[in-house]
């Protein structure tokens, strides 16, 4: 399977999870990124190792385990480079905000973290160490991330104050789990922009929801482009 040019893009912008030192090679990232994914989906996590990564990749061992110092770094490295550690961009709109933040849930969960995400969960539930990894090294900042889209949303008067952010981020991104992982229904584009919607009608003030609605128009007009 080869990678997509935005998981490479992601490879690089995943600064945060590399080690310091000598410059890493990219290749080795991208390579090691796709067989996590795939060995996630085929065999589950409990058959994922670096040694095994290693051979599949044809890399030294070394070269891994400079990088990653055990498989929960390894596998928390490879979904964070499919999802994005910092999803929620600085558009200047809180709809543009929360539409660059679930936009990288719809593209990820369309690849092979999709198909390898419910063995991944389900050996969360039987590894907790690996179940903190992901919280922490996943889940935790991309959450922070779209909650600073809602945090600069109420500087800017497009947010009430008095709301739950943390059910709000579940609302947002719920839907993509669920139909992922129960496989109900496939999670289309304009879904995305959906979820969007109900949630910005939650969080939208009265006096700001003409302005919203505009921004709506000038948010989709994009997207068709």
């Amino acid at each position: 399977m080869k990678p997509t040019r935005a998981t490479r893009r992601r490879l690089r912008d995943s600064v945060s999870l590399k080690a310091t030192g000598r410059p890493r090679d990219a290749r080795i990232d991208t390579e090691v990124v796709v067989a996590v994914l795939n060995a996630l989906e085929k065999r589950g996590y409990r058959a994922v190792t670096i040694d095994g990564i290693a051979k599949d990749v044809g890399r030294a061992r070394s070269s891994l385990y400079r990088r990653w110092p055990s498989k929960r770094h390894l596998v928390a490295y490879a979904v964070v480079s499919e999802l994005g550690e910092n999803p929620a961009a600085d558009t200047g709109s809180l709809r543009g905000d929360l539409l660059s933040a679930v936009g990288t849930l719809w593209r990820a969960f369309r690849g092979p973290l999709g198909h390898a995400l419910a063995g991944l969960v389900a050996d969360m539930a039987q590894d907790a160490a690996l179940a903190a990894s992901i919280r922490q090294r996943v889940l935790a900042p991309r959450r922070k991330s779209m909650r600073d889209a809602i945090e600069r949303a109420r500087v800017r008067g497009e947010a009430l104050s008095n709301v739950d952010v943390e059910l709000l981020l579940d609302m947002l991104t719920g839907p993509f789990y669920f139909r992922t992982l129960f496989g109900r229904a496939s999670m289309s584009l304009r879904n995305t922009k959906q979820i969007v919607d109900c949630v910005l009608r939650l969080i939208t003030p009265e006096d700001a929801r003409g302005r919203a609605g505009r921004s709506m128009t000038s948010d989709d007009a994009g997207h068709q482009k």
